[in-house]
């Protein structure tokens, strides 16, 4: 065989690493929910593995028929190898010839009955009351999500390390723990749901404005955080109004992604988009999730926060949308549960409203402003305000300073036309 790769080997590359981003954290799952939750750490080496071989191989002999099939023999083959000499799952060659020869054979959808899909089943199990939320929620986005510790950072607006340090922490609690790959009883999921359904949160967010790499939209962690809730919502067990809350405000704003760049990946602001292109089936869907999650007496934040979505998908353009009705949806988002993300949004609302002054004093009251610091799109909007207040050297300041912030080219392409519009 050549040593010389195919003149085709970096789209090879992309093909290989396209399926690895897709079935990575899944393949993970379903690993841990053979080997057991103490095992995470050898299900991710395996899979990391299973990849290189991939980019060594495929571009030599060709991408396999099925190549999602094939990273999840390889990683099975990996961790049985390393199984076998570590001694650590039977001492006897025979047993884990059998042992090989069921796993190799048996459906995944045969081997549980609570979840089919092992990514939920698995997040179902990070989420134990034996671990802290923190810890859950920042192992399940990393572990079954597929994100690193630089975006975990972002979600939660603190530094890469300090989310690390807490990866750490929580697979060696994982191990010494030796968690059970068991979701809990029907009875006992409520006590659950509500975690999962945040990280489902991050990990939508994380699509709609990705916080590292060189593109503003990932539509495939979107997707993923629907379908995960999609089935929520399809389950007995799970099937909340705030489940399906959450379902309608994925929806909503996942209608628009296609709308939120140009044809030049420019990114475009919500009064800048083609309305004519946001996805009405989606739209149509995300009402009627909002019409399930209307019943019952409960109001949780992605009930606010879907009804703010949908003042936005439902205007038939930006002078149609009722600002009023947001504001007041923002009041009382502040009102069930406080963050500085929420506050500075409804500081939009506010100068919408009330004027960019307003807007302005709006976010020198937010109690914890020291954490949007670093975030470049408060010092956006505080340029923005200050722009229409027409103070020029102000906004100035402060869009120089969210372009220093900025970690996207296009968030950084976008600052940069505002300085000019100045």
């Amino acid at each position: 065989m050549s040593d010389t790769p195919p003149a085709d080997s970096p789209r090879i590359t992309q093909i290989a690493e396209h399926f690895f981003r897709q079935e990575g954290a899944r393949l993970v799952a379903t690993l841990t929910a053979h080997l057991g939750t103490h095992q995470l750490q050898l299900a991710e080496d395996v899979v990391q593995e299973a990849l290189v071989r991939a980019l060594q191989t495929w571009p030599y002999r060709g991408v396999p028929d099925n190549p999602a099939a094939w990273l999840t023999q390889t990683a099975k083959n990996l961790a049985l190898d390393h199984l076998r000499r570590e001694q650590r799952w039977n001492t006897k060659e025979e047993s884990i010839a059998a042992e090989h020869e069921r796993w190799l054979s048996t459906p995944v959808n045969e081997m549980h009955d609570t979840f089919a899909d092992d990514t939920l089943r698995m997040m179902f199990v990070c989420f134990h009351p034996q671990l802290s939320i923190e810890a859950q929620t920042a192992i399940a986005l990393r572990t079954l999500c597929g994100l690193g510790p630089a975006e975990i950072a972002a979600a939660f607006l603190t530094t890469e390390a300090a989310i690390a340090k807490r990866l750490v922490r929580a697979r060696q609690l994982i191990r010494e723990l030796a968690l059970p790959f068991a979701v809990p009883e029907p009875t006992d999921l409520p006590a659950r749901l509500d975690a999962v359904l945040g990280t489902l949160y991050l990990l939508f967010n994380e699509g709609y404005k990705a916080s590292t790499g060189d593109r503003l939209v990932r539509e495939d962690l979107c997707h993923e955080a629907i379908r995960l809730t999609t089935l929520l919502t399809e389950h007995p067990a799970t099937q909340e109004p705030r489940v399906f809350a959450l379902l309608a405000l994925m929806l909503f704003n996942a209608a628009r992604l296609r709308a939120r760049t140009d044809d030049a990946g420019n990114l475009l602001r919500l009064h800048e988009q083609n309305r004519s292109a946001w996805d009405q089936s989606m739209v149509q869907r995300g009402i009627l999730c909002l019409g399930h999650a209307a019943q019952g007496s409960a109001i949780s934040e992605y009930h606010l926060e879907a009804g703010i979505a949908a003042c936005h998908s439902t205007a038939p353009d930006d002078a149609s949308t009722n600002w009023p009705r947001i504001l007041a949806l923002y009041d009382q988002l502040l009102t069930l549960k406080s963050s500085p993300i929420a506050a500075m949004n409804r500081a939009v609302a506010v100068a919408r409203v009330h004027g960019p002054q307003a807007g302005m004093d709006a976010l020198d009251a937010i109690t914890d402003r020291s954490k949007l610091e670093s975030y470049h799109l408060f010092h956006v909007i505080r340029g923005t305000f200050a722009a229409e207040l027409g103070n020029q050297p102000a906004a100035l300041t402060h869009f120089r300073q969210a372009g220093n912030l900025a970690s996207l080219p296009a968030e950084r392409d976008f600052i940069a036309r505002r300085i000019e519009e100045l």
